[in-house]
């Protein structure tokens, strides 16, 4: 097949180095220019945007982000309309991400139709200025019209909404300045947070529930994406396997376009009833994370919404790295998660039929053994240079390659390779390595070979033979696509349906498999399931639930976009909703400073209803405390000085015993220093007609003299201290000395002695907290799952 040369055919011309510089000019980050340069669609749409807009020498940042926009959002149907656009944005007509989403659904709607500039203009604000005056002004309005629900939830009240009326008021506001003016009217119309902002408020039962709230700093969309409620849209159906899958440009001016043929597609089709087939296919090397979180999501989710079936399909291609513990584990985690495989495979079960297409692939003329070592692999890429065995007659390699399979070549002394293009401008086409020589028995296979498949010559056709219709995987894959293409249309095979999306990547921590081990050999971490880690099973441990997780994942979506970090804290919202409504409450005291009651007689123990769950009243949803004359409070809930902004007990003030009375702090007993408190001396009001605005949780003595149930509680935080640890040199180095710390002997309510492993709970004003394995007899320990709101600095993705 002729076609345009493969420098013409590189996503606009020119050397990807200049491109990134280019894209760098415009305010890209490094980071998004790179990723960019993968894609050769949004490349050439980048650059094309960048010429149209005649920015070559580059531009400011905001302006940049724009056209990044455009070119990556920009709707097909009105292209003859992007040049007027680009002007709007180069002279700041248009300068908000709100006016061009405006402009591309005005465009969008007139399509190739004649644009009428005033129409279009009023359609997306241009020209319209909104002052501060202006913004105020409506937050003021909208303040005032919800002023008594304000009032009434405080800090409790749902920011996103109120950000949704001004919006209606003064779409072209500046977000940022709205953001700044509602925050200082809040505290203007409130004043300082209290300790009794930290209560969890009472559900009206009325109110219907909001399946996903966002964080106060976010503004909420006024209705849920398309991809939100359904992220699988964007996938075709089995039967439209036609199309060409990409395209594949080779040195010499070829143009490779794999496809299925229609003869092929039945034949796959009939075997499939034409249902949707996916796999998930991990390595059994170490175990799964959260980022397999998503891949699950992904590779389960679309067959189950499409009603078909996902294979859980072990790629076990390197005996060496492989344990069955791995193996044991990702099978238990895929049913944790809720997703139920169709079938369990391994690669290692088509070994056979692997070897035999790679005697085929031989006979084609498409693969020939090698002898060159791995350095020398590597430098004949980097100098794109053909192997010295390249063009080794076929009958040499059918020969040298049986002798490999019968282990009659040394180890490191020979490999199948794939007779690709090393002159292609993707490195994934540079003679792919198709099979080495391993003397290592294989955990499934056992010894029976002594040859093993590389991922990149097995992983597409295991596809092919299993029927895959979607194969799905993260966008650092897609350079691959043209090499996975090249081999199922050398031996002439199905070919699935390959889509990248973009990878989870979450702040304050580490994904890869390899600095994971590095955390769990070298004893930095507890094991896999430390519940430190990302990992599925550490957060398992930690008391994360997997309805949790999936409802994280389906809210960050399954878009090809630029693989950015995720903030920890929107995990941990999904968390705090999900543990919200099922964690019963509890009162725990971590650190008990004594508080001996003087008005109530010795001896005297009261049975008081706490409730278990904050919205119901029967008795099932309630649990007693006794309350007697030696209670423990947290330490920190008490001071010498007494102040304005503080809710805790001093001396001589008043505070609230959740579910009890009212005390009040009569005397303070010192210990000999003269500073540290050792105890302290309270009244009680019996009548409760006193009225505090700090409220307490607490613990008592259930019987005189015999200390409160006496628990292990371990509070976990974010294992990095950066956002970033992967790109530190010294990541190990950024390791959160306090991501762990151990109180051995915290107080807890009685109706706790009884918890079971796993059981959640939330610690009233402390936290969630899950009863952990090393829990015995003896005393019970709690994991920290997450505290009661984001305790994490704002801002960032």
């Amino acid at each position: 097949m002729v076609g345009k040369s493969d420098k013409d055919s590189n996503s606009g011309g020119g050397d990807k180095a200049e491109m990134v510089e280019m894209f760098l000019k415009i305010g890209l980050e490094e980071k998004t220019a790179k990723n960019t340069i993968a894609n050769n669609k949004v490349t050439a749409n980048l650059l094309a945007v960048i010429q149209e807009a005649e920015v070559t020498d580059g531009c400011d940042r905001t302006v940049g982000n724009l056209l990044y926009t455009v070119a990556t959002k920009f709707p097909a149907n009105a292209l003859v309309h992007r040049p007027t656009l680009l002007k709007y944005i180069v002279s700041s007509k248009i300068k908000t991400p709100a006016q061009l989403e405006a402009a591309f659904a005005f465009l969008a709607a007139i399509a190739g139709e004649n644009l009428k500039a005033n129409e279009f203009e009023d359609a997306c604000g241009v020209g319209v200025e909104v002052s501060a005056e202006d913004i105020n002004l409506a937050v003021n309005e909208v303040f005032e019209e919800k002023k008594s629900m304000i009032l009434e939830q405080r800090y409790r009240t749902n920011v996103g909404e109120l950000f949704g009326h001004i919006r209606k008021k003064q779409p072209w506001a500046d977000p940022k300045i709205v953001k700044q003016l509602v925050d200082a009217k809040l505290v203007e119309l409130l004043g300082a947070r209290t300790a009794a902002d930290d209560e969890k408020p009472i559900k009206k039962k009325k109110e219907k529930p909001v399946k996903d709230k966002v964080s106060a700093e976010e503004t909420p969309p006024l209705k849920p994406s398309d991809e939100e409620v359904n992220p699988y849209a964007i996938f075709p159906s089995p039967e439209e396997n036609l199309k060409v899958h990409t395209e594949i440009y080779f040195s010499d001016g070829r143009v490779l376009r794999p496809c299925n043929s229609k003869e092929i597609l039945d034949k796959h089709l009939k075997t499939t009833g034409g249902k949707v087939w996916t796999r998930f296919p991990p390595e059994p090397n170490g175990y799964l994370h959260i980022g397999h979180a998503k891949a699950m999501f992904v590779d389960f989710g679309l067959a189950k919404e499409r009603g078909g079936s996902c294979y859980l399909r072990y790629d076990d291609t390197n005996p060496e790295a492989e344990k069955k513990e791995y193996i044991n584990h990702i099978e238990e985690i895929v049913g944790w998660m809720g997703w139920e495989p169709f079938k369990i495979t391994y690669t290692s079960d088509y070994f056979q039929e692997l070897y035999e297409l790679a005697v085929e692939l031989i006979r084609r003329g498409h693969a020939y053994v090698d002898h060159q070592t791995p350095e020398e692999i590597k430098e004949y890429r980097e100098k794109k240079m053909n192997s010295p065995w390249r063009d080794r007659p076929i009958e040499e390699s059918l020969r040298l390659f049986d002798e490999m399979k019968r282990g009659m070549i040394e180890e490191g002394k020979a490999t199948l390779r794939m007779k690709q293009d090393m002159q292609s401008d993707n490195f994934n086409m540079y003679d792919l390595i198709a099979y080495r020589i391993k003397f290592t028995p294989h955990p499934h296979a056992g010894d029976k070979w002594c040859i093993y498949p590389s991922y990149d010559y097995a992983h597409c056709i295991v596809d092919s033979l299993e029927n895959i219709t979607h194969s799905l995987c993260s966008l650092e894959f897609e350079t691959r696509r043209a090499s996975y293409y090249w081999l199922l249309d050398a031996l002439g095979l199905y070919l699935p349906y390959v889509w990248e999306y973009s990878r989870l990547n979450l702040t304050n921590t580490v994904m890869s498999k390899r600095k994971l081990n590095r955390l769990v050999t070298d004893k930095w971490v507890d094991g896999w399931d430390d519940p430190r880690l990302m990992t599925l099973a550490g957060l398992r441990r930690r008391g994360v639930t997997p309805t949790a997780i999936n409802a994280f994942v389906r809210g960050i979506g399954i878009t090809r976009s630029d693989s950015s970090l995720i903030r920890l804290d929107r995990l941990e919202y999904h968390i705090r909703e999900e543990l919200n409504k099922t964690a019963a409450r509890a009162m725990v005291v971590l650190n008990p400073l004594k508080v001996v009651i003087t008005n109530l007689e010795a001896g005297s123990v009261m049975d008081l209803d706490a409730k278990k769950w904050p919205d119901a009243d029967d008795a099932s949803s309630m649990y007693k405390v006794p309350f007697s004359k030696v209670v423990y409070i947290e330490r920190s809930d008490f001071r010498m000085k007494d102040s304005k902004d503080y809710y805790g007990l001093a001396p001589g003030k008043s505070v609230l015993l959740r579910y009890a009375f009212p005390i009040k702090c009569t005397e303070v007993i010192l210990v000999d220093d003269k500073e540290s408190v050792l105890e302290i001396r309270a009244e009680y009001d019996p009548s409760k007609k006193t009225k505090p605005k700090g409220v307490l949780h607490w613990v008592a003595e259930s019987t005189p003299g015999v200390d409160p149930l006496k628990v292990e509680v371990r509070l976990f935080d974010k294992l990095f201290l950066s956002e970033n640890p992967a790109e530190l040199d010294d990541w190990l180095g950024d390791l959160n000395p306090q991501s762990r710390i151990v109180i051995p002997d915290a107080y807890a309510v009685s109706a706790l002695q009884n918890a079971a492993v796993g059981d959640k709970f939330q610690f009233e004003r402390l936290g969630y907290f899950v009863v952990d394995q090393d829990s015995t007899s003896e005393k019970i320990i709690f994991n920290r799952t997450v505290t009661l709101r984001d305790s994490y600095s704002k801002g960032g993705k």
